[in-house]
């Protein structure tokens, strides 16, 4: 599989890799290690988690299944989403991610993380800080690059900013939700990482499996899919699935799955090093390791680009 820089760094990835929020919540540690081995075997070098995923079990199954290949792969995890009751369980001030990150290395069962997120925007923290405690895990070798999550376009702007300032650790990444279905960050968030050189790597890329196929229109959704259930009904739109139709007529006209359009399409985003996919069973990390595999042409590129500019 093809690696690539993150950002302005060394750092490199795969061009896939592999979300690992489903761990501890959707499915046990033995479901969860076989996904790790099918990624391995299909060449994929990263893996992405956080100390909040299945209230803590996902780092866990993920350190755990990483025996004896630590060091040929990059594991990214995050902190500031709250992970307990007390008022210093949340957040990135100072307190919270220097506590974060070592009950993070203990769950991983590793040394050093290679890529640390502030998950989450904290209003009440000045952003200074969170660099400066990021700068000093880094010099202490805990951290090896820092990056952001769910930043608006501004905060990106900020932090680099500050970064630059302080000549000091800067977010090399920031991770967003983007995919053919929601492609809001186009705005703000893509323009500010591409003029500084921060990478954008999706998550949901699929829309919950809504880029896969797998849901028809007037149906309920398949049981024991992320979108089963009435709380995700609104989810399951005739705007959707219009796009999703105009998807499917298009893949066939160039041979291309709906899988494909939607993996290669980010993938073709100069901004865009990795995408993240979650799985739940092997075969899943299969298709989606033969997804990242294709290259759409520059002709197909802006083809799937007017097809979902309505959503945009």
């Amino acid at each position: 599989m093809d690696l690539r820089v993150i950002g302005r760094s060394g750092l490199k990835v795969s061009v896939l890799g592999l979300g690992c929020n489903n761990f501890g919540s959707r499915i046990d540690e033995a479901a969860a290690a076989a996904v790790v081995d099918a990624s391995l075997a299909a060449g994929i070098t990263f893996f992405d988690t956080s100390n909040s995923y299945g209230e803590g079990e996902s780092e866990k199954f993920l350190g755990r299944a990483l025996q004896g290949h630590r060091d040929e792969v990059v594991v990214a995890t995050k902190f500031s989403s709250r992970v307990g009751e007390s008022p210093y369980e949340v957040g990135a001030s100072r307190k919270h991610l220097v506590a974060a990150c070592e009950r993070s290395l203990r769950s991983l069962g590793t040394d050093y993380i290679d890529l640390y997120y502030q998950h989450f925007p904290d209003p009440e923290t000045p952003v200074e800080e969170t660099l400066a405690a990021l700068d000093d895990l880094v010099r202490a070798g805990k951290v090896r690059y820092a990056a952001s999550s769910n930043f608006a376009g501004w905060q990106i702007v900020e932090a680099e900013l500050l970064a630059a300032a302080r000549h000091g650790t800067r977010f090399i990444a920031s991770q967003s939700e983007w995919s053919l279905l929601e492609r809001g960050i186009e705005a703000e968030v893509v323009p500010a990482c591409a003029a500084y050189h921060v990478g954008v790597i999706p998550y949901f890329p699929l829309a919950s499996g809504l880029l896969t196929g797998k849901y028809e229109r007037g149906r309920p959704a398949p049981e024991g899919t992320r979108l089963a259930g009435g709380r995700y009904r609104d989810w399951l739109t005739d705007a959707k699935f219009d796009v999703i139709a105009r998807l499917v007529d298009l893949g066939a006209e160039h041979g291309r799955s709906l899988l494909e359009l939607a993996i290669g399409w980010l993938l073709a985003q100069p901004v865009v090093p990795s995408v993240l996919v979650g799985a739940t069973r092997p075969e899943q990390v299969t298709a989606n390791a033969r997804a990242a595999e294709v290259r759409l042409s520059a002709e197909e590129v802006a083809a799937v680009s007017a097809a979902t500019a309505q959503e945009s």
